[in-house]
């Protein structure tokens, strides 16, 4: 997985990760009186007091899960004072449930959690905090604040903002621009915030049309069905946005099968495959806007804080913030070596 000092680019222009964040120092040295909340003590990699993290996801039947539980391991193993408990992963609300309690019962300092299901698992997390247990819930949110410490995660609406607003400058002096949409799963919120991103962004560019739109299920074999269909009902486009690149995958093997290549192509998380590709430059595919699973090792870092009682290098403030919304950089052939190395397989 990436370095952490390569894991700082991905947060790009608009956000610092949180690993990036903790750089203050502590010390065994009597304290100094205190001037402002900058002399606070704040995290930094110098071993501390040891902290216990549990960590339960949902089953890593998704490249982007995956990295993120590889993320979250990786930088536990960072720290020789914290302890990673982690639970198998399941997609199962009750299995899920069963494992956050479980974590409670062995007494974790700090929970990290991405839930399957944000609304189903919101009880649990807020028995954790009755319990004295903050968590740090990842991603998927719960349905009340009371459940969560802070909250990490990725900015579906960006994503689809950013897209759209990248699409719209390629397109900006053609007239009667035509673009398509091959979207995620349609019931859940993250895909309507991405499609209402990208919908928002394509108003400020009034010669360009969404025409069509399919929605997949984030699986290769979804993503080259319905991409199929979306190239059979239309016989000429300028762009199409992918909201997946695990999906995109088999979107690419539709295109090339039809042998389509009038438009470019934009996808979704940033994918090792979409940026091997983005840099070879020999496919439609011309960018990846960015949901970075780097987002567990600063969950990570947020938890490894919270266990020892300290704040953020950088901020001003005594504690962790209540959330942290990662920025969703779109990475094209110009910049794709300083986001290469974030890619996940």
């Amino acid at each position: 997985m990436p370095e952490t000092s390569r894991r700082g680019l991905l947060f790009g222009t608009a956000a610092v990760s949180a690993g990036a964040l903790l750089t203050a120092c502590t010390s065994n040295e009597p304290k100094k009186p205190q001037t402002s909340q900058t002399d606070q003590p704040a995290a930094d990699n110098k071993p501390g007091k040891p902290v216990t993290i549990g960590f339960a996801g949902p089953q890593a039947d998704h490249g982007w899960l995956n990295a993120i539980n590889e993320n979250a391991k990786s930088q536990a193993e960072k720290y020789s004072e914290v302890t990673l408990e982690i639970t198998e992963g399941s997609n199962d609300t009750a299995a899920q449930i069963g494992q956050v309690k479980t974590l409670i019962n062995k007494k974790v300092d700090v929970l990290v959690i991405l839930p399957a299901d944000g609304k189903a698992l919101t009880q649990v997390g807020q028995e954790a905090m009755k319990a004295g247990i903050p968590v740090i819930n990842l991603d998927r949110i719960f349905a009340s604040p009371q459940a969560y410490r802070c909250w990490v995660g990725g900015d579906n609406y960006g994503m689809g903002l950013n897209a759209g607003t990248y699409i719209g400058e390629k397109l900006k002096d053609k007239p009667n621009a035509k673009v398509v949409e091959l979207a995620g799963i349609d019931n859940l919120e993250l895909t309507k915030q991405r499609s209402q991103g990208f919908a928002d962004a394509l108003k400020n560019y009034p010669n360009v049309k969404l025409v069509a739109r399919q929605a997949a299920e984030f699986t290769v074999e979804s993503g080259q069905a319905k991409m199929a269909q979306l190239l059979q009902a239309q016989k000429k486009f300028d762009a199409l946005w992918n909201h997946d690149d695990d999906q995109g995958v088999g979107a690419l093997r539709a295109i090339q099968q039809a042998g389509r290549d009038e438009f470019l192509m934009v996808g979704g998380a940033g994918a090792k495959s979409a940026m091997d590709a983005i840099k070879a430059d020999n496919s439609v595919l011309k960018a990846t806007v960015l949901y970075p699973p780097t987002m567990a090792a600063s969950a990570i870092d947020l938890a490894r804080a919270l266990g020892q009682s300290k704040g953020i290098g950088g901020l001003s403030e005594l504690e962790i913030p209540t959330s942290l919304t990662l920025y969703s950089a779109v990475v094209t052939k110009d910049n794709i070596d300083q986001y290469l190395p974030t890619g996940f397989s």
